[in-house]
């Protein structure tokens, strides 16, 4: 059994024991749930430990997925799965823009903080340090000034706010792998462009982007979930329509009487997410050669 399909075995049972433990917890589990420190005779009180497991609150699987074939809001609408791939379709070209600026904006700072220590010293910092701003707090600050450009006369369409609030997470991952990657060739290796009088570029082209190449390819991977991941939050964030981001939250609204239906959109958002990552593992496919010693992601 090859690597490749053994790693897919593990994918299925993961996805299987997730199920299981579901169904489990359904059968077993409290229908009202666990809370701890009610005050009798206040409704509301106290912190509840484990969530609740009737119908309304926590669906089988079965519904959930047999809901996807059903009308999307009764009548004559098309099954709920139409407006989900739909849906789906419009978040995952945003967060492909998204993913295309923060490969841009990562590759550049990681060229420059390789080729300046003093660059690394001064922006390395400042890049962990923007990963601890909450995103839906960035958010709006993005749409405010998109809305103010748009207003002074240049075009700024909603969904170029969700993509740069996207790119937003999908930079960091790339500018610490290439910054890695561009630093990983062996000393003897550069002492060897240097006898031959190559200079910075011919060094980068022929010696350090293909050495970089095992750092890129799990960043690339990682800046294509988060970017798929801050594509949805943005939607939700700013109120862009047409996302799947924006029926999430519209389904999880009418939970309470149609508890199957936000988990349509939930499936599509992994989905992306699956398949943004996966299509970085069929680019990698033609760089097997440069691929030895591969970091993990």
């Amino acid at each position: 059994m090859t690597r490749r399909t053994r790693a897919v075995l593990w994918g299925v049972v993961g996805v299987l024991a997730v199920a299981a433990l579901w169904e489990l917890y359904k059968f077993a589990g409290p229908a009202e749930g666990l809370v701890v420190g009610a005050v009798a005779g206040e409704p509301g009180s106290g912190v509840m430990i484990l969530p609740r497991t009737h119908d309304r609150a926590m669906p089988h699987i079965w519904e959930m997925f047999a809901r996807l074939g059903q009308s999307a809001s009764g009548g004559s609408t098309p099954p709920l799965v139409v407006p989900v791939l739909t849906a789906a379709l419009t978040t995952l070209g945003i967060a492909a823009a998204g993913w295309a600026i923060g490969v841009i904006v990562g590759m550049a700072l990681g060229l420059v903080m390789q080729r300046w220590r003093l660059a690394e010293w001064g922006l390395l910092p400042w890049i962990v340090l923007s990963q601890t701003v909450p995103l839906i707090a960035f958010a709006p600050v993005i749409s405010s000034i998109g809305t103010q450009i748009d207003r002074s006369g240049t075009p700024w369409p909603q969904w170029f706010s969700v993509a740069i609030i996207a790119s937003y997470l999908a930079f960091f991952p790339v500018a610490i792998g290439a910054l890695q990657g561009l630093r990983s060739p062996e000393r003897a290796h550069v002492d060897l462009m240097r006898s031959y009088a190559a200079g910075y570029w011919p060094t980068l082209v022929r010696l350090r982007l293909p050495a970089a190449v095992p750092h890129l390819l799990p960043a690339l991977r990682l800046a294509a979930a988060n970017a798929v991941l801050g594509a949805v939050v943005a939607e939700v964030s700013i109120g862009m329509r047409g996302g799947i981001g924006r029926m999430l939250i519209q389904l999880a609204g009418q939970a309470s009487s149609d508890p199957a239906a936000p988990w349509g959109p939930t499936f599509g958002a992994i989905a992306l997410g699956l398949i943004a990552a996966g299509s970085i593992a069929i680019m990698g496919l033609g760089l097997t050669n440069y691929r030895r010693g591969e970091a993990t992601a």
